[in-house]
């Protein structure tokens, strides 16, 4: 099909995808997510992320913090998301499970944009959180993280 001059290709339709690895702890890193926390808690967090129209891609962590890679289309509502995921689980697991009525998360977050083709990276380190942290700390992680996306910090101040 040709076009003549002047003529205009109208885009109707706006394709989106992006990427998100998602990292935090509990308040003062107790460890407060065993098995059965973990198996309650992870579905729920994965249930927020859906109703903001996310998918919650892989969950994973350890028993002093977690680990989420999504996907969303429309990034409007994408800090309220990070919001409602701690907010809410913490409120409800602090209903679901009475031994864990002082449960907090730390008030702060990161969060990485990752390209498609580091999806699967990402996905496995996830998945292999047990491994990583046979020689290393939350702590020692979250710097090397902020560390390899260039993200200036007061080491003062990362940890709540």
């Amino acid at each position: 099909m040709s076009r003549g001059s002047g003529e205009r290709i109208v885009m109707t339709h706006a394709f989106k995808s992006h990427f998100f690895h998602l990292i935090w702890s509990t308040k003062n890193r107790t460890k407060w997510i065993d098995n059965e926390i973990q198996s309650d808690l992870y579905p729920y967090m994965g249930g927020i992320v859906r109703n903001y129209n996310g998918s919650l891609i892989k969950i994973g962590g350890m028993p002093d913090h977690v680990h989420l890679l999504i996907s969303m289309k429309n990034l409007d509502k994408y800090s309220y998301l990070i919001r409602d995921v701690k907010s809410q689980s913490t409120l409800w697991l602090r209903k679901k499970h009475i031994r864990v009525k002082d449960f907090e998360w730390q008030q702060g977050f990161a969060s990485y944009a990752l390209n498609y083709s580091l999806v699967d990276t990402v996905e496995n380190y996830i998945k292999n959180q047990e491994k990583h942290h046979q020689n290393m700390t939350y702590e020692e992680e979250y710097l090397k993280f902020l560390d390899a996306q260039k993200i200036p910090y007061d080491k003062r101040f990362v940890f709540d």
